[in-house]
């Protein structure tokens, strides 16, 4: 492991990734995306003829390949060498995407490539997902527990997506997340939970720029 990794977990819509980003920048590391990986295989999966089990989903990932590769914009999500990065943010991958990553197998095979990845950098990686300090990088220099109230996590899904924060789009997504929250939390390998040394912020009242500095801030200490 680099010595340098930010692990940012956090529920759907919480701004893990887009807070991710932001860090990275501010601090010159780069940001490792797992949902981006995970979608990518999960695309890779809905694109097969056949329904595929645990050990042929990673088989398709390993012959096809599916991975990430680091370029000048970050490391993007390919598939057979194809820069899937607006295919994998489709509706059918997000309808997908937990049931397939919740496969113990799949979730093995991502964990070691985000492992892999995180080496490429030399000045280190800012990785968001849901079991990042848990699982992945549970000796992380900083860990982060990003939450906010759903009803805000919804609005900023809207806001993310360009559309209409109506009643009726807020409550849509909050039904979404619901049901991608029960999933996460309740799995059995390796549920949505903050590690027991994560700094937890609520990002419900806060500014995006006040919680990228705030956990720029909490970096330059871990790293001092």
């Amino acid at each position: 492991m680099p010595s340098r990794v930010i692990a940012i977990d956090g529920p759907a819509g919480a701004g893990k990734s887009t807070t991710a980003r932001a860090v990275a920048e501010q601090l010159g590391m780069c940001h490792l995306d797992s949902g981006a990986l995970y979608r990518a295989l999960t695309l890779a999966d809905l694109d097969a003829e056949d329904e595929l089990s645990g050990q042929q989903i990673v088989g398709l990932a390993r012959s096809l390949p599916v991975g990430l590769r680091l370029t000048e914009l970050g490391f993007l999500p390919e598939v057979a060498g194809v820069d899937v990065s607006n295919e994998v943010r489709s509706p059918r991958v997000t309808a997908r995407v937990s049931e397939v990553s919740a496969i113990p197998e799949v979730r093995d095979w991502v964990n070691q490539a985000l492992r892999e990845a995180a080496t490429l950098h030399p000045n280190g990686v800012v990785v968001d997902g849901r079991d990042i300090g848990t699982v992945v990088f549970p000796e992380a220099s900083l860990k982060v527990f990003l939450t906010a109230a759903p009803e805000e996590r919804a609005r900023r899904r809207l806001l993310q997506e360009g559309k209409p924060i109506d009643p009726a789009n807020v409550a849509e997504i909050l039904e979404e997340q619901e049901v991608r929250d029960a999933a996460d939390s309740s799995r059995s390998v390796a549920p949505l939970a903050a590690a027991a040394d994560a700094i937890v912020i609520d990002t419900s009242a806060m500014t995006f720029e006040a919680q990228v500095n705030r956990i720029a801030q909490e970096a330059r200490k871990a790293f001092s």
